[in-house]
């Protein structure tokens, strides 16, 4: 399986589904095994395993340089 995905910590990221506040943008705010991301609109967080989060994402839209 080809990584063509590749996604680092506070990189925004555009999910399959977007949120019910409405907004589709959310940032990385912590990775490891789960990786807690922060809706761009609202600012709700939510932790998903690794392997949900790379079946949901979509693309990436920006990487933020440190």
């Amino acid at each position: 399986m080809p990584e063509d995905k590749v996604f680092q910590l506070h990189d925004v990221v555009e999910m399959k589904k977007q949120h019910p506040c409405g907004e589709n943008r959310w940032k990385i705010i912590r990775m490891g095994a789960d990786i807690r991301i922060k809706c761009q609109g609202c600012g709700h967080s939510v932790m998903l395993p690794r392997s949900e989060f790379k079946k949901k994402l979509k693309r990436v839209l920006s990487h933020e340089e440190e």
